[in-house]
């Protein structure tokens, strides 16, 4: 049985901006925000698990009496935004408008990679409002502006940018000590993204997972999808499937991020663009997620969620 304390905590990042930390950052343990403005609050994200949502739900009132005005999908997937039906009806969802359309064609599947964890009940709820470049929220005195950065981690990433606060909400696109993850998304599409983000000039950043950090995932982002797309060149023209290039490969200064298997699906999607694929094509996530338990040695997935 696992000894890791899971337990979120929530940390002030700035000025009435708070982080929601979900340890180890692995799988299905994502982060959340939580911005005070003086008469409108807003949360970025929420979390996979009834339970796990409803904690992120609790540490919002204990900051504010506000009800939560925005509550910001930075991308579809089910970690990010399941707990959205645990806040109230008059919270204003907010993604990007492929997040909304893929959200309705997922549903809540990603039960069922993992369906050992206890999700609770949960019931999908969609985005109220949709954009396709960026927009701007105003909690009164503080300027919130979300960026859409994808296809990167996903097709539909999104970022939360507080400029008077140099502070970064990532969503999955930059994990600070986790394995970074592009299958859905983009390898191509992630290093144009790191690039856009370093330029903002943010001083901290809450990734999707993983601890609040400072620009330095910029770099340490960026040298692992090089060191990805260089593997797959080198793949490609061994005729070498993604698999078998990753049990070969020794995993390095890389060896000690959270979820190394997420190594062979990154080289699918890299492997993928090398072929000329569009970012962001679709690929089927379920026999590459069974790669990756063949990577684990035949282990499922470890999800704490």
């Amino acid at each position: 049985m696992s000894t890791t304390d899971t337990s979120p905590r929530v940390t002030e990042v700035a000025d009435r901006v708070f982080a929601f930390v979900q340890p180890d950052g692995g799988w299905c343990l994502s982060n959340a925000g939580i911005i005070v403005g003086g008469k409108r609050v807003c949360v970025v994200d929420t979390a996979a698990t009834e339970a796990r949502a409803r904690a992120l739900h609790t540490a919002v009132g204990r900051l504010s009496p506000l009800s939560p005005a925005f509550l910001v999908n930075t991308h579809h997937h089910g970690d990010h935004t399941f707990g959205n039906s645990l806040f109230p009806p008059d919270t204003t969802v907010v993604s990007h408008d492929l997040a909304r359309t893929e959200m309705a064609q997922k549903q809540l599947s990603l039960r069922q990679v993992w369906p050992e964890v206890d999700w609770g009940h949960l019931e999908l709820r969609l985005p109220d409002l949709t954009f396709s470049d960026r927009l701007t929220l105003h909690l009164d005195d503080e300027k919130v502006e979300l960026l859409y950065v994808g296809p990167a981690h996903s097709t539909n990433d999104v970022v939360v940018w507080l400029p008077e606060r140099r502070c970064l909400f990532a969503g999955d696109v930059l994990l600070s000590g986790c394995t970074p993850f592009c299958l859905m998304g983009s390898v191509a599409g992630s290093l144009r993204a790191v690039a856009r983000l370093r330029a903002l000039g943010a001083e901290t950043i809450v990734c999707g997972h993983g601890p609040v950090c400072g620009p330095e995932v910029f770099d340490a982002t960026e040298r692992y999808l090089l060191w990805v797309r260089g593997l797959a060149r080198e793949g490609v023209a061994a005729g070498a499937d993604p698999l078998t290039v990753a049990r070969e490969t020794p995993l390095g200064e890389y060896a000690d991020l959270v979820d190394p298997e997420r190594l062979v699906a990154n080289l699918h999607r890299a492997y993928a663009e090398e072929r000329g694929a569009r970012p962001g094509e679709y690929i089927a996530s379920g026999p590459v997620f069974r790669e990756m338990a063949v990577y684990n040695g035949g282990r499922p997935l470890r999800c704490l969620a």
